[in-house]
Parts: C-alpha cells; sequence; structure tokens
C-alpha cells in the first residue's frame, strides 16, 4: 500500500459526512478568480478547508486570495515558487499535491480538486454529495461544463463524456480516491483516474443536470498557448494513457463540428500519431492498458453509454471485494 491509499484507508464508509475539502492549483488567474471565491463563498453546503495553491502567480492573484483570506474563516493559501511559465497537467498536479500534503484525508469525506475559472452554481456540491450518498458506488462525479462562445456569445455546453467526471472538477469519495492511487503526475491525468477507478469497480461520472451545470470561464485546452496546442497535447496525452488508435479516430472524427470546427480534430490526431511516431514513453501499466482499449472497443462495438452499462454491471464483484478488504483496497 502506498502513502495515499495509507492516508484514505482509515476513512469509514460513513465518516465525516458531507466534510469535503478543496484543493485549487492556480497561476494568474486574476482574470477568473473572484467568480470562482463567491461562487465557492455561496455553496448552500461550505467546504470544511479549501487549499488554493498559488502556483507563481505573478498578476493580482496574491492579492485577490488574501483579500478573500480574510472574509472566509475555511481558505488557506499555499505558496509556490515562480517557475516562469504554466505548465499543464503535470505541473497541475505537482501543485495539486503541494496542497494536499497540507491535508489530513481522514478528517473528509470527499475531496475535490477544483479550478480557479469557474463559476459554480450554489447547490453544486451539496447535489453531489447527495448523489454519492444515494449511489455509494458513484466514486467520483461532476456537473457538465459550459462556456461562453467566442464567436456568437452564447452559451454552449464542453463536449465531455458522461461516464468521466470533469478535469476542472474533481469531486471524489476520498475512498475511493485512495484506492487508484491518486492522480497521475502527466497530461491525462484526469482520464486515467476515472478509468482506472472503473477498473476497481466503483462508478465515474458527470452529470447534465440544470441545477449543477456550471460555467468554464476559460475554453478547454487554452490555459496554455492556444486551443491548438491544447488539443495537440490532449492527442499526446490520449497516447500516453494508452488509447486505441482506432477508437480516437472515432472520437476525433464525433467533434469535427466542435468549437474549433475541424482544425481541433486535426490537431488531436496530430498530437496523437506524431507522438506514437516519435515512441514516446506511455503509462506505465499494462493491465491498465488493456483494460482500457477492451473498454474502448466495447464502446465501438456497443455505444458508449451501452458499454459503460454493461462494463459498470460487470464490476460490482470487484467493488464489493475492495470494500470488504480491512485495508480498503
Amino acid at each position: 500500500m502506498d502513502e495515499l491509499d495509507s492516508r484514505a484507508s482509515g476513512v469509514p464508509h460513513s465518516a465525516t459526512p458531507r466534510r469535503y475539502v478543496l484543493i485549487s492549483p492556480c497561476r494568474d488567474e486574476g482574470a477568473y478568480l473572484r467568480r470562482t471565491l463567491d461562487s465557492v463563498a455561496a455553496q448552500s453546503v461550505p467546504p470544511a478547508l479549501w487549499i488554493v495553491v498559488d502556483d507563481g502567480s505573478t498578476d493580482d492573484t496574491p492579492r485577490i486570495l488574501e483579500e478573500y483570506v480574510a472574509r472566509l474563516p475555511y481558505l488557506r493559501v499555499v505558496r509556490r515558487q515562480d517557475r516562469g511559465h504554466r505548465r499543464v497537467g503535470p505541473g497541475v498536479i505537482e501543485a495539486f499535491y503541494d496542497g494536499l500534503d497540507q491535508v489530513s484525508l481522514g478528517d473528509f469525506g470527499y475531496l475535490c480538486k477544483l479550478d480557479m475559472d469557474l463559476d459554480l452554481p450554489p447547490r453544486y456540491f451539496e447535489l453531489l454529495m447527495q448523489r454519492m450518498e444515494d449511489n455509494p458506488r458513484i466514486g467520483t462525479t461532476s456537473g457538465k461544463p459550459w462556456f461562453v462562445h467566442p464567436q456568437t456569445g452564447d452559451l454552449v455546453p464542453e463536449v465531455c463524456g458522461d461516464e468521466m467526471s470533469v478535469g476542472m472538477t474533481k469531486f471524489y469519495r476520498v475512498e475511493c480516491f485512495g484506492q487508484i492511487g491518486g492522480f497521475v503526475r502527466q497530461v491525462m491525468w484526469d482520464g486515467i483516474d476515472c478509468h482506472r477507478a472503473r477498473m476497481l469497480g466503483w462508478i465515474a461520472e458527470s452529470v447534465d443536470s440544470e441545477p449543477i451545470r456550471f460555467v468554464h470561464l476559460r475554453p478547454q485546452g487554452a490555459s496554455q498557448k492556444s486551443i491548438w496546442a491544447g488539443r495537440i497535447r490532449a492527442g499526446f496525452g490520449q497516447y500516453f494513457m494508452g488509447t486505441s488508435p482506432f477508437y480516437y479516430l472515432a472520437v476525433a472524427a464525433s467533434r469535427l463540428r466542435a468549437h474549433p470546427m475541424f482544425i481541433g480534430s486535426i490537431a488531436m490526431l496530430w498530437g496523437y500519431f506524431s507522438s506514437w511516431a516519435k515512441g514516446l514513453p506511455r503509462y506505465n501499466d499494462p493491465e491498465f492498458r488493456r483494460f482500457l482499449r477492451t473498454y474502448q472497443h466495447a464502446c465501438l462495438r456497443l455505444g458508449k453509454r451501452a458499454a459503460t452499462a454493461r462494463l459498470d454491471a460487470e464490476q460490482v464483484a470487484r467493488w464489493q471485494a475492495g470494500r470488504q478488504s480491512p485495508q480498503g483496497s
């Protein structure tokens, strides 16, 4: 058992009900920060603790955070040295773990990695916890992100599958987070975690219900350099995770009309196949990669919803065995 398992495994299944901790890596979020801070402050069930990790901000982020520390009794700020640039993927997770190091997970029933460019509805965390109380197999959940379309100004949904909690608000049952071993420190950490949870019999999901829809103030994939660079990075992440090439071709085809039209899908495929051609390293867990590809090929045959439902049903015994283990793993 690794360190994370030992920190989480002592939590009984019904312990610390509705006590949740937020950990928020951020860098130069001054343009969005107040809306996120205000939307968390307005939650019907506030967090027991909120740790914001300022990853070397050079704008007015530190000043805004200090202002809110004086107002929100559960808010703490951890500061990291400026590395000189934003580093999504592994950099975000390194900052997350600097925050997690300040936390005793046994004090909480739930854990959320929360971005600082979101506007959340007021019952967001209350309703997520209610879903997880109603179904003890749900290990990670989220609402659906929407964003303002740069051409039309309309509020439109981001593309994300129902079988994954979204990366900008990863809400976890602490027990599940411990069993999967936490987040991988690489691009596609927010896909590997959900597939590993399902591999262990947990349900991972995002739910398109209006009371838990939230606004993503910065479009997905645009936080470093450009949306083009973000889609290339996503393609590398799928390659790293072990995604089937046939499955990823189908994904890219299905997203041809998503913003940015055509270009986004081309960038995704370039990121994937150029990484393959270079022989870049992959996630070093062959069992996981076999599990992933078997599931993805089932999605191509049956459709994602039917394949996910079938797999979740098949994994009940695996989940029950994990719950019965003295260490919860």
